[in-house]
């Protein structure tokens, strides 16, 4: 996964995060800050999720992200 894509537009994409894992507090995004690793550790705490499951769910989101600025 290119980490770049949620680091580099954290901010805007803070929205659509919360709006797909609604389970993840402002304090996680404050300290995430576009940190995928970080995201997809939360991701285990609050869905217990295993740790591929978390990456995964983190890299198909990114992957999204890339298919939405092309069309």
């Amino acid at each position: 996964m290119n980490k770049d894509t949620i680091a580099g537009n954290w901010k805007q994409l803070k929205g659509k995060i919360q709006a797909k894992w609604g389970d993840l507090t402002d304090d996680d995004f404050q300290v995430a800050e576009g940190n995928s690793e970080y995201l997809a550790g939360k991701l285990q705490e609050r869905y217990g999720w295993d740790r591929d499951r978390a990456q995964t769910e983190v890299s198909d989101f990114a992957r999204s992200l890339k298919s939405e600025t092309r069309n």
